[in-house]
């Protein structure tokens, strides 16, 4: 009977280290272009030391330099707009039209969550960890996988806003004026 129980394996803390330096190294390699593979292999060279601990330090000082320079709220707003505006560029010079969807709804649910963010801002500052929680919901509004914009535009916005929409369309009907061209 005991020899149908399995003997535990142990592993000690440098095994995991070293297998967790191989895995970012391996992912280096296979992406020399983002990670700038080669510079990073030049410092291993000359210093004896592995490129993972130099894009570790590069990675910590961009951090740094990101927080210095205009704090959680510019890295948020970073990973909120850089990404999103360019594929917001390529779906306008593509002839997908989903993409056109998927983008132009983005910005309604971001607009709208910036004002909401900015007009609840007192209540935001109690709120522990907001920061990523805010970098995480950015995310999954955008994220292929998830396309979490469509969901909140389908689920909440269009919901509260096409009623007002409806009424103001018929007032402008009714009074000659263009609303949206």
């Amino acid at each position: 009977m005991s020899e149908d129980i399995p003997k535990p394996i142990h592993v000690t803390a440098m095994e995991t280290l070293n297998a967790a330096l191989t895995n970012v190294d391996t992912l280096m390699e296979k992406h020399p272009s983002v990670f700038q593979y080669e510079k990073f292999k030049k410092l291993e060279n000359k210093t004896g030391y592995s490129k993972v601990f130099f894009l570790f330090g590069a990675v910590v000082a961009g951090t740094l330099f990101l927080i210095a320079m205009g704090g959680t709220q510019f890295i948020s707003d970073l990973i909120g707009f850089v990404y999103p505006a360019y594929c917001s560029f390529k779906a306008i010079d593509s002839a997908n039209t989903e993409e056109d969807v998927q983008w132009l709804t983005y910005w309604v649910v971001f607009a709208s969550f910036s004002i909401i963010e900015s007009a609840a801002s007192f209540l935001v500052s109690w709120i522990p960890f907001y920061f990523f929680i805010k970098l995480s919901f950015l995310i999954w509004l955008y994220h292929p996988t998830f396309l979490g914009a469509q969901l909140v535009y389908k689920q909440v916005l269009r919901p509260l806003i096409i009623p007002y929409m409806a009424s103001m369309q018929k007032k402008s009907f009714l009074s000659g004026d263009v609303i949206c061209a």
